[in-house]
């Protein structure tokens, strides 16, 4: 009799428990999930739902921040880069230098553990920092080939001093670095290459990163403002370059591609300028280009002082999905400025609009007509979104506050 009883009883638990045990699993995980909602609408993220997800929007970004071990594997990197830069690997393949000394006291002779010995190696290098620092360059620093400046994970300011020179060099990534208040310095005897002398040098402009006679330079993800001269000048005969998923604020001439007008060898430059942000007070030259072929894609343009996108000397500049947001005075709302040539002259430059957001009264008058591009300058053009998903596509411009094991 007992062991009928036992049954009944073992029975019954069954019957009356288990249901609310399932029904009390299935409320927990829907108020999980409305937990989740509300947070989500509040603007913060979960931990469970920020493994799962990530904020890349954009061809690049979704190359590799969407990979929580990007700080094992940072030379994945060098497979990222698009438009007339693609193929450039930087310091892939090279061993990690890793800087943890910020001063920059002697240019002639510079200390292991800095930024400034790391760069003129005659190696490939992938270069990271140790911790956060602020490096202020007595000189400008001068780059060799075959390196990448990574500063994901810290945040690298470089400040209150000089800039970057890439001269006659190729293969370089220049990637998460803050670059500010750029200053004109003087000149001197700089190291440039490790197994060389130190060489004179003469004084700066105060540009933020001067790229002179180079090829396959990326920049991606740095934050530029506030220096003497141009933050970005690509001259000299430079070629395959491509500027993205930076951000440029609170400055005037912001960056050059071209010499001189007279300077023919700039007819070959080929640069992509590509999922920017030009907002906070930046007057001009978003570019100014100069002879060679240029694609402006999916930037925002967040208005501007006196001209977006300009040039002289016939430049072929093809403006594919950017949004343009004109400033509110009357008189400012030409996102273009064509110079020194006659009118007639420059309407037949190749200056193209297709899927351009105009926005605010904004005015983009198209001249010339479609270029006839070579098979591989087609293939490295980055195929244009509408110019309405820009703010998406450049909501994390500029440089990234990336954790070693999330998504960044």
């Amino acid at each position: 009799m007992m062991k009928q009883y036992s049954v009944l009883l073992f029975t019954l638990i069954y019957v009356f428990m288990v249901p609310s045990i399932l029904a009390r699993s299935v409320r927990n995980e829907t108020n999980n999930e409305e937990t989740d909602d509300k947070i989500a609408q509040l603007g913060i993220t979960s931990t469970r739902r920020k493994l799962q997800q990530c904020a890349a929007e954009n061809l690049i970004d979704k190359c590799w921040r969407c990979k929580p071990d990007w700080a094992q594997n940072r030379q994945e990197l060098a497979k990222c880069a698009l438009g007339f830069a693609k193929g450039t690997t930087g310091g892939q393949g090279g061993e990690i230098y890793i800087v943890t000394d910020p001063s920059d006291d002697d240019a002639a002779n510079p200390k292991t553990g800095t930024l400034r010995f790391g760069v003129i190696q005659n190696k490939p290098l992938w270069i990271t920092f140790e911790k956060d620092m602020i490096i202020s360059l007595k000189h400008e620093l001068v780059i060799n080939k075959d390196k990448t400046i990574d500063g994901r994970g810290v945040k690298v300011e470089i400040a209150n001093g000089a800039g970057f020179i890439l001269p006659n060099i190729t293969n370089v990534i220049i990637h998460g670095i803050h670059m500010h208040d750029i200053k004109a310095t003087e000149g001197g005897l700089i190291k440039a290459v490790e197994d060389k002398p130190a060489g004179p040098r003469h004084k700066t402009d105060g540009d933020g990163i001067t790229i002179h006679g180079s090829s396959k330079i990326w920049i991606d993800h740095c934050s530029l403002s506030k220096g003497v001269d141009g933050l970005i000048d690509v001259t000299l005969g430079s070629t395959d370059i491509t500027v993205s998923n930076c951000k440029f604020t609170q400055h005037q001439k912001v960056m050059l591609f071209g010499s001189d007008d007279k300077y023919l060898q700039d007819k070959n430059m080929q640069a992509t300028v590509a999922f920017n942000m030009f907002t906070d007070g930046c007057d001009q030259r978003m570019p100014r280009c100069r002879l060679g072929l240029f694609q402006v894609v999916n930037n925002n343009y967040d208005q501007w002082g006196f001209y977006a996108l300009g040039g002289s000397a016939a430049p072929t500049i093809l403006s594919h999905g950017n949004r343009f947001f004109a400033p509110n005075d009357p008189i400012k709302k030409n996102v273009v400025r064509k110079s020194d040539a006659p009118e007639a002259e420059l309407m037949t430059w190749n200056w193209r609009s297709q899927k351009d957001s105009l926005e605010n009264g904004a005015i983009f008058v198209p001249s010339g007509s479609d270029p006839m591009l070579t098979p591989e300058q087609q293939g490295l053009m980055i195929q244009a979104e509408p110019g309405e998903s820009v703010p998406k596509l450049t909501s994390n411009a500029g440089a990234l506050s990336c954790v070693p094991g999330q998504p960044c």
